[in-house]
């Protein structure tokens, strides 16, 4: 398939091979000094440290259309130091956060052709990962690394758009205390497919993870943070917790509340009975595939649980959250800190 052939309004979120990867080899100490490729194909040993020991990482963020025509993404930098967090966790040599930006914006320029136009919805969604490459047959990280970054043109993460979702409470944990839960590490992933495959097959779009500990407390779900909306629109809370993936969409938005919208912004602890006993008028998840996607109900085994804002449309301060993010991103709102990065 071909850029003029695709139906940008009715785009799902799939992966679609473009014109170009990104491909650096990390070997002898050092990186490579990296080139973009027309070989979509990996190949390596049948014993690489990725496929025996799951050493592997990766970041995800968007390029689309400003409505002046410009080229923009929001916020790499902020990504490419994620990963570099997640890279030290994972005894991996970190990809420099100067040449991760600049590789972003090599890899966007040359698949110009499939960023999606404005206004259809679409994105050209990035997903830079690196992986142990050689062969490693005792447990140990991986003295070689290929680090790659490929893009996709893709529509709305949750099919429903801005309609609500009805989240369930798994059996299972996210993460481990003190584990791998705060960064964007391929393993977490891997962990929470049997659950999702759960839910789906019960009827529900998203599990809602506790905290493995005491499993009272709200962390987040297989693919989101969270954000509550409280005191009729004057207060956003958010889940705090070290086995909660630091969510550059919520930082965003909690910046947004408090700085551009008046709001009062709490990240702390919060109880599941919160929750239950009608604490919170909104509810929603935040990421960068479905920067707001709101929560009507939560399923608890059984026990219903319903957002004051209902399974109908989104609540207004979420509303106005996700307008005011988006016109950040389009160029229509002033940019507060320099967020929107133009590939030039």
């Amino acid at each position: 398939m071909r850029p003029e052939d695709i139906d940008w309004s009715n785009l799902d979120f799939n992966y679609r091979q473009t014109d170009y990867s990104y491909v650096s080899m990390y070997k002898d100490g050092k990186w490579d000094d990296g080139e973009l490729t027309k070989d979509h194909t990996v190949t390596m040993s049948e014993c690489a440290c990725v496929l025996q020991y799951s050493q592997s990482c990766f970041e995800g963020l968007k390029a689309y259309h400003t409505k002046d025509g410009r080229i923009v993404c929001f916020r790499p930098d902020a990504n490419a130091a994620r990963m570099h967090d997640s890279c030290e966790r994972l005894e991996m040599p970190a990809f420099p956060v100067d040449r991760w930006v600049e590789a972003v914006e090599k890899v966007v320029k040359a698949n110009e052709a499939w960023v999606p136009p404005f206004g259809s919805g679409a994105t050209l969604y990035i997903r830079p990962y690196m992986f142990g490459y050689n062969s490693v047959i005792g447990v140990k990280p991986a003295d070689e690394y290929m680090f790659r970054i490929l893009v996709t043109p893709v529509g709305p993460y949750f099919k429903g758009g801005l309609k609500p979702v009805e989240v369930m409470i798994p059996d299972f944990d996210r993460a481990a205390p003190h584990g791998t839960g705060g960064i964007k590490a391929g393993l977490n992933y891997a962990m929470s497919l049997h659950p999702i495959m759960e839910a789906h097959r019960k009827g529900f779009n998203e599990n809602m993870y506790l905290d493995p500990a005491t499993r009272t407390k709200i962390e987040e779900t297989g693919g989101a943070n969270i954000i509550f909306i409280k005191d009729k629109g004057k207060t956003l809370v958010t889940p705090k917790s070290d086995s909660i993936l630091p969510s550059i969409t919520r930082r965003s938005l909690c910046y947004i509340a408090e700085n551009l919208l008046g709001m009062k912004v709490e990240q702390r602890e919060i109880l599941l009975s919160e929750v239950e006993d009608g604490e919170f008028d909104e509810m929603g998840l935040c990421g960068t595939a479905a920067v707001i996607s709101p929560v009507g109900r939560i399923n608890d085994h059984g026990k219903i649980t319903n957002i004051k804002s209902g399974m109908d449309e989104i609540g207004p301060t979420l509303a106005k959250l996700r307008s005011t993010l988006t016109g950040i991103q389009e160029g229509e709102i002033a940019d507060p800190d320099n967020w929107v990065h133009e590939i030039k």
